[in-house]
């Protein structure tokens, strides 16, 4: 074995496949409860319409149970539940109605909240109740044989109306390790009148992975086979995840999990965190087959749907979770893939990318140069690496602009592209007299007592153009004009529309003469690009990006 190739098929490829352990389960339910565990994350606030489309893509993806809040929380819940009835047609997943156990001293029959479950116009309920002794002696300010029966005459009634029922046993690890006589008497309690499973609720997100297997093994012991036992973990210190996998090998078979770990506080037991290493870590069946490839695209448009930024780290769906940035990295995955990423990609629907950096090699750029179709010479890629060196020190960061470094590339090769020529641009900004900048008394007043007009002037080929635009902001001023100018020569820039901009000072200890870095993000309608400029000048360091978004939408268009 003295080269290369008699090496790499010496050694077989990396066993990746499920290390199952006969002791698990086989399979667990995935029950979702992102539109109301998470809709109490800051920021979120879901419309009708909002929740009904996230129903949609929980059900694309295959969930078992979503559930959709208390039908009589508000007119806004009220309404979903009615819609979803002739709205919704779910294949794979069935929708559950949140609420709790009736009053202390109170009658099941007559209870509004189990009522409304009951005219939800659903088959499954799931109630909250205490199971913590401290909660029930002084928050609810009655007795323990009275929280018992508030739990057990809750169910029986749930039951006897026809609905399947599932119990969260609300702060149950906390009551568990305070008194586990009395928890585990409130799980009898709605075992032994019907309740369909028994989810034990880490409320306050304190436990640990280590306290949390053992405890659901006693309890999965203490029940047998007949109950099934679910999980229900806060992400308070970080173990949401860690503490729902335990729970799973101490035999819990209902999950319960928000899309993007999005929840009160700090989070609750995020779906596409947990699914994945159940699935494909351990071999236990969670998705239908098939499904578990749709958890990026599933992913991506949730956080589009609540408005959020999809986050690059997360695990399995993030743009990071497969990115290399790393020359040897790179270098050691076109040779064996499995040598740097723990799954194919591809089995949660995302993908590989090589991030060119300052830190690059050889390796890298060829990869990128291959992605998009590029033929560099070696003396070429030699030049694009020194090229990539000097602008990096000088403030650019092409791993978050990928159209601008494919741009770069093709310079490399002697491309030019067919646009334009700028000669010089003005950008003017005048502020009105009478409009007030107090931001008390008028808020806007600042930005509406602004003017801001550009004028171009260009040339395409031999001839010479001068337009003028205004907008709100230098940057619009600019755009406007470019198109004012040549708008109606390239009719792919009808396409075009700036989707985001973002600054960044580089530093800091320029003050306002600070070198700035702006990248664009920029659509025509069937696919997103990002491009960069750098500069003391945030107008000039616009422009760049701005042109390298219209050549961009030229060369693809």
């Amino acid at each position: 074995m003295s080269d290369d190739a008699t090496l790499d098929e010496a050694m077989p490829p990396v066993d990746r496949s499920p290390r199952y352990d006969p002791s698990w389960p086989s399979r667990v339910d995935v029950f979702d409860t992102t539109l109301r565990d998470g809709a109490q994350f800051e920021g979120i606030s879901l419309t009708v319409e909002d929740k009904l489309a996230v129903a949609e893509a929980l059900d694309d993806l295959g969930v078992h149970w979503i559930e959709g809040g208390y039908p009589g929380a508000n007119p806004k819940d009220e309404e979903f539940f009615k819609r979803a009835a002739s709205e919704l047609s779910l294949r794979n997943a069935r929708l559950v109605a949140f609420g709790s156990t009736r009053k202390p001293l109170g009658r099941s029959d007559d209870d509004p909240t189990l009522r409304t479950l009951v005219d939800a116009g659903v088959s499954t309920a799931c109630i909250v109740g205490k199971g913590w002794d401290y909660h029930v002696l002084e928050a609810l300010r009655t007795t323990l044989d009275e929280g018992e029966a508030m739990v057990g005459e809750s169910v029986a009634f749930l039951k006897a109306a026809g609905l399947r029922v599932f119990f969260d046993c609300e702060h149950f690890f906390d009551g568990y390790k305070r008194n586990p006589e009395f928890t585990l008497r409130v799980l009898e309690a709605a075992a032994t009148n019907g309740a369909d499973c028994l989810v034990l609720c880490d409320t306050n997100g304190g436990s640990l992975p280590h306290e949390v297997e053992p405890i659901v093994r006693e309890v999965s012991r203490h029940f047998g086979s007949g109950v099934q036992i679910g999980i229900h973990t806060q992400n308070d210190t970080g173990c949401a995840v860690p503490n729902a996998l335990a729970a799973v090998i101490g035999g819990a078979t209902q999950v319960q999990v928000t899309m993007n770990g999005y929840g009160e506080r700090t989070g609750n037991c995020d779906l596409v965190q947990l699914i994945p290493n159940l699935t494909l870590k351990m071999g236990i069946e969670t998705l239908p087959s098939g499904h578990l490839e749709r958890l990026t695209e599933i992913s991506r448009r949730v956080a589009e749907l609540v408005n959020l930024p999809h986050q690059n780290q997360l695990p399995y769906v993030g743009q990071s979770a497969f990115a290399h940035k790393a020359g040897l990295h790179t270098s050691a995955i076109a040779r064996r893939p499995d040598s740097y990423e723990h799954i194919d990609p591809a089995q949660v629907g995302n993908g590989t990318r090589f991030l060119v950096s300052d830190l690059s090699g050889r390796a890298t750029m060829e990869f990128k140069a291959k992605e998009w179709g590029i033929d560099l010479e070696p003396k070429q890629l030699g030049a694009v690496l020194d090229q990539l060196k000097q602008l990096e020190s000088a403030g650019y960061h092409f791993e978050t602009a990928d159209a601008s470094l494919e741009l770069l590339m093709r310079r490399a090769t002697g491309w030019r592209p067919e646009s334009f020529e700028l000669e010089s641009f003005r950008v003017s900004v005048e502020h009105r007299p009478g409009v007030t900048s107090d931001l008390v008394e008028n808020p806007l007043g600042h930005a509406q007592g602004i003017e801001t007009e550009c004028t171009i002037k260009l040339r395409v080929g031999d001839e010479r153009l001068i337009a003028t635009g205004e907008g709100n902001g230098p940057v619009n001023a600019l755009d406007a004009a470019l198109r004012a100018a040549v708008g109606d020569r390239f009719p792919a820039l009808q396409r075009l529309s700036l989707s985001d901009y973002k600054v960044r000072v580089l530093n800091t200890e320029g003050g306002t003469g600070a070198v700035v870095r702006v990248l664009i993000e920029s659509t025509d309608g069937l696919r997103k690009w990002t491009t960069m400029g750098v500069s003391e000048n945030i107008i000039e360091a616009s422009w760049q990006a701005l042109v390298d978004a219209v050549n961009y939408a030229l060369l693809v268009g």
